[in-house]
């Protein structure tokens, strides 16, 4: 299978990209320097904070699916996911590539955006003290960053692709564990971590899953 990896030298770009060519796929990874990427892989320089289509419809052209790990380093970068996530979709319906997936997070179940100004106020996989305490200060001190991630939602629910947005909680480093939790369009009950081997496994592993197409995935262990 062919298979584009967006932000490939990022936390989970870099799992996406071990663990597909371990699969046997054949991989380009987007990145904004290639010198960085010390697999043999294909790679394609492309910034994202502002990407030319063009540039990104050689990255996307012929490709089964695009996976990306799209997301700001630090805060000044709010804005990157949408921005670069726009210019992907744009290269993806130019050169007839349907199947996409992108890490979103928890948090944007309960975020308004422009095309969802009201979304549900709590979470149904939410417990007490998730719903109640922790996703309400966690949304309000990366306001800018769960903002980008819904309106990244909203230009995929307008795509007409074969899109899958899967929502973590907290990522970390640990090994791949091959267990984990997902529910469709809602986070999971005591699921507040997931390490980013797991989500790059999901991704993976659910590229031919139409059962995934044009939902909302919660993740968690």
């Amino acid at each position: 299978m062919r298979i584009t990896v967006v932000a490939a030298t990022g936390g989970i770009g870099r799992c996406l990209v071990d663990q597909a060519l371990a699969a046997g796929h054949e991989v380009t990874a987007v990145v904004r320097d290639p010198s960085r990427v010390s697999m043999e892989v294909r790679t394609v320089r492309v910034d994202l904070s502002d990407a030319d289509p063009s540039d990104l419809e050689k990255a996307v052209d012929g490709a089964d699916a695009v996976l990306s790990g799209l997301g700001p380093r630090n805060a000044k970068l709010a804005g990157i996911t949408s921005a670069g996530t726009r210019s992907l979709l744009a290269a993806m319906r130019a050169t007839g590539a349907r199947r996409l997936s992108v890490v979103s997070a928890a948090p944007v179940s309960t975020t308004p955006s422009p095309d969802r100004p009201h979304p549900p106020r709590h979470d149904a996989g939410e417990g007490v003290i998730m719903r109640n305490v922790l996703t309400p200060l966690v949304r309000r001190a990366f306001y800018d960053h769960y903002l980008d991630l819904a309106v990244m939602e909203d230009l995929l629910r307008a795509s007409g692709l074969d899109w899958t947005s899967v929502r973590p909680p907290r990522l970390t480093d640990k090994p791949l564990t091959g267990h984990y939790r997902t529910a469709i369009d809602q986070n999971l009950r005591g699921g507040a971590f997931i390490p980013r081997a797991d989500v790059a496994h999901f991704m993976l592993a659910s590229i031919a899953d139409r059962a995934t197409f044009g939902q909302a995935i919660g993740i968690a262990t």
